[in-house]
């Protein structure tokens, strides 16, 4: 069978309604793939049986010799939406196309691991709306850090360090960090590369 046809099963997890008595509940989860890999991903969850999407908006590109072509432009980078349960999510993470899901730091689950991030349908509806309908670019601004927020690494040459945010971005998405490990030195580091802690 294959991992994503999961739907007839009954499991031991606690089960909550979604037009279904006893079925579990499939919400947007948001898994973190390869760089200009969201495509290839979405495409491979959706031959398994995931429903996926990926924030992406036609657009008219012109290069230097004046050629002119309408392509796809990833608005979420390194982002691809899965729709699933959480057992299913539990499944899909160990897949080699898959680096891992975003967590929601914020939920106060009286442990230490923070539970996956979920995106309501109604906002996912709206994202795919803008950018289905918009004559102009979407753009996605990722989640700007407030001085002294204290993040990790999380990937990169600079992995499993910790550190304070000292100065917002300068407009190239990059921030500067204090490695206190490291008696105050400061290291740009790009945003997606970091989570609060």
């Amino acid at each position: 069978m294959s991992k994503g046809l999961i739907t007839n099963r009954v499991t031991a997890e606690p089960l909550s309604t979604d037009g279904a008595v006893g079925l579990p509940e499939a919400k947007w989860y948001v898994a973190v793939v390869g760089p200009r890999h969201e495509k290839s991903v979405s495409e491979k969850l959706q031959k398994l049986g995931y429903e996926s999407f990926v924030a992406s908006q036609k657009e008219m590109h012109v290069w230097k010799n004046g050629k002119r072509k309408m392509i796809d432009r990833i608005v979420i980078t390194s982002v691809v939406f899965i729709r699933t349960t959480e057992k299913q999510r539990r499944e899909i993470v160990s897949l080699p196309y898959i680096s891992r899901f975003m967590v929601n730091r914020s939920a106060n689950t009286g442990t230490l691991n923070a539970p996956a991030a979920t995106v309501p349908d109604t906002d996912i509806r709206r994202l795919k709306f803008m950018l289905g309908q918009s004559d102009t670019p979407v753009y996605f601004e990722p989640t700007r850090y407030k001085i002294r927020d204290n993040v990790r690494v999380i990937r990169g040459h600079f992995q499993g360090l910790e550190g304070e945010i000292m100065k917002n971005s300068d407009g190239t998405h990059r921030l500067t960090v204090s490695i206190s490990m490291l008696g105050g030195a400061t290291v740009s580091i790009d945003p997606n590369d970091v989570e609060r802690v």
